[in-house]
């Protein structure tokens, strides 16, 4: 039985897939699993056990939508779910297809007119309600992530003063509005009194320059320095994880990591919060509740509409840093 899961992004999406993933591959007699993506997100599904084969979605529409036709697919599992999945799911008639549901009038009820309609279920069960006429239940396992031997981080790339144990801090985030201000990092680094890796990307270089430069035997910057699984491994070695609403935030719970998330301008009814299954692992979500502004977005912007930005300016920094006590004590 030839399969086809469509998530062309991002990072946090792609691996809140995984479950439907493992659990079609397990409980599917025959499953041959396919999955298509964006071109810059391959190297997430790539080393993934359980997917046969890997399509990318480059620049070549024509060529990609003729080799999936020849695939002659049983199934298409729509996890996207916009205008491209559907010229594919057109192009692959002869395919049963099923789709998740986006819930786009509801996230804009909240967003718009803060009226939450939004069902309190985890995208995860609403990605796996997608494939329950194929008999896939929940195995409760949560997230996977797989990272090949040859982007596992060597030793001697991780400071002598971190090697012991370390805190990831997630600095990076896809909108400026699910990150705090730089300042308010530094000054959550100064109220940790354990080693800090930061992490983010090439574009978080600076930020986490300015962050380390406060205390560079206690703070070392890595954003930019690893590739995403070299990340991924990173937070696999951690002791916990504080991150924004971000992709490493979901890698982290695949590594089953206590996860401390500090939400801006989005907000857990979302339905995506850190996924554990069954493991019983300590969390915490810091937010500002109450705000009428908030979440002003599904996504994020580059700055506050409001301009005060309270969402991220009124978390307790205080409370992060106890938090982060309390974990590391038990």
């Amino acid at each position: 039985m030839k399969i086809l899961i469509i998530r062309f992004s991002s990072i946090g999406d792609i691996v809140l897939t995984t479950p439907v993933v493992r659990c079609l591959a397990r409980q599917v007699a025959g499953a041959d699993i396919h999955f298509l993506t964006k071109y810059e997100y391959r190297h997430i599904v790539a080393p993934n056990p359980y997917i046969k084969k890997v399509y990318l979605l480059k620049d070549n529409w024509e060529a990609l939508i003729e080799e999936l036709e020849g695939e002659r697919y049983d199934y298409v599992i729509d996890l996207h779910k916009n205008l491209r999945t559907a010229k594919i799911k057109k192009a692959l008639k002869k395919a049963d297809c099923f789709s998740y549901q986006k819930l786009n009038w509801q996230k804009w009820l909240l967003t718009n007119l803060k009226i939450n309609q939004l069902p309190p279920v985890h995208i995860v069960d609403r990605y796996l309600d997608t494939v329950k006429k194929l008999g896939v239940v929940n195995d409760n396992q949560g997230l996977d992530y797989f990272i090949p031997e040859k982007e596992v981080v060597k030793e001697s790339d991780i400071p002598m003063s971190h090697q012991a144990g370390f805190i990831g801090l997630v600095i990076g985030a896809s909108y400026a509005t699910k990150k705090l201000p730089t300042q308010k990092l530094i000054a959550l680094c100064t109220l940790i009194h354990h080693p800090i890796i930061l992490m983010g990307g090439p574009e978080d270089r600076q930020t986490g320059d300015a962050i380390a430069s406060v205390d560079p035997h206690k703070i070392y910057n890595a954003s930019g320095k690893f590739t995403l699984n070299e990340s991924a491994d990173l937070v696999r070695r951690s002791k916990l994880v504080i991150s924004h609403d971000t992709g490493l935030m979901h890698i982290a719970a695949a590594f089953k990591k206590p996860v401390i998330s500090i939400w801006g301008n989005t907000v857990p009814a979302f339905g995506m919060t850190p996924y554990y299954g069954k493991y019983e692992i300590r969390s915490a979500i810091f937010e500002v509740e109450h705000l009428s502004c908030r979440p002003c977005s599904k996504l994020g912007y580059q700055k506050c509409p409001k301009g005060h930005f309270k969402c991220m300016n009124n978390i307790s920094l205080e409370a992060v840093a106890a938090t982060v006590e309390t974990f590391l004590s038990k």
